[in-house]
């Protein structure tokens, strides 16, 4: 029978690691690596048998996972975040399909996320398809500063159901991703030489089509936090992109 690796990177993720363990529970195989964890990631999942490799927390997310993806032996992987769960209906959805014969190489999924305990349906929030499942050695992830991507070789499918998403846990964790995510896109701003103009002109766009365009408002008042949210993000991006340039030029 085909088998079935899931490979998970972390950096200090305990307190939601165990959930996301415990949703892929019955995988053949868990890898797991953890970014410079000083939690007890390691013995989390430890716990759940996971293969466990340390590795340097990179802030190109693509080497990390590059590195898990290459440690999985089953037939296909499955690339899953700490913040994200693997239901019962995509489970069998996700046996049924590597027991199934057929020349597909990878596959997405539609992903649900869920912010502040409600699912947003709306501001293009989903869909949101997540290529995940990928047959071993016929993928591999761009070289990319955000949002890493799998290049499939052949044949890609969808799946019908859902991943489960939680993107944030608490005020403090949406505080630190904002630097995570600032920091990364206002560098890929620079290698894609976009102007200062583009740069402040774009957390109001985003605001504009995801609340007014893609009906973000139809999710309500959370839906109006998560469009604002997104603003934020941007908008510190704009501010460090110009910093960073107008270092770059006194340099």
């Amino acid at each position: 029978m085909p088998t079935i690796s899931f490979a998970i990177i972390a950096h200090n993720e305990a307190d939601i690691l165990q959930a996301c363990l415990e949703s892929v529970k019955w995988a053949d195989e868990i890898i797991f690596v953890s970014c410079d964890s000083t939690d007890n990631s390691i013995s989390i999942a430890q716990n759940y048998n996971a293969k466990v490799f340390e590795r340097k927390n990179e802030k190109t997310v693509y080497i990390n996972k590059q590195f898990a993806l290459d440690r999985a032996n089953s037939d296909w992987v499955f690339i899953l975040d700490p913040d994200e769960r693997v239901d019962e209906k995509l489970k069998n959805e996700i046996l049924k399909i590597i027991n199934s014969s057929n020349e597909i190489n990878g596959y997405a999924m539609p992903r649900k996320n869920f912010y502040f305990g409600k699912w947003i349906k709306y501001g293009g929030k989903y869909p949101d398809f997540q290529l995940r499942l990928i047959r071993k050695d016929t993928g591999k992830f761009k070289p990319l500063p955000v949002h890493e991507k799998l290049e499939i070789k052949g044949k890609t499918g969808l799946l019908k159901n859902d991943l489960i998403h939680y993107p944030y846990k608490n005020t403090q964790d949406i505080i630190k991703k904002f630097e995570f995510y600032s920091d990364i896109i206002s560098q890929k701003y620079i290698l894609a030489n976009y102007s200062k103009t583009y740069a402040f002109i774009r957390p109001f766009s985003k605001l504009l089509n995801s609340f007014f365009l893609k009906l973000g408002f139809m999710d309500g008042t959370k839906g109006l936090m998560v469009a604002l949210m997104d603003f934020c993000v941007l908008f510190i991006t704009a501010i460090r992109f110009k910093e960073k340039t107008d270092k770059n030029i006194h340099d």
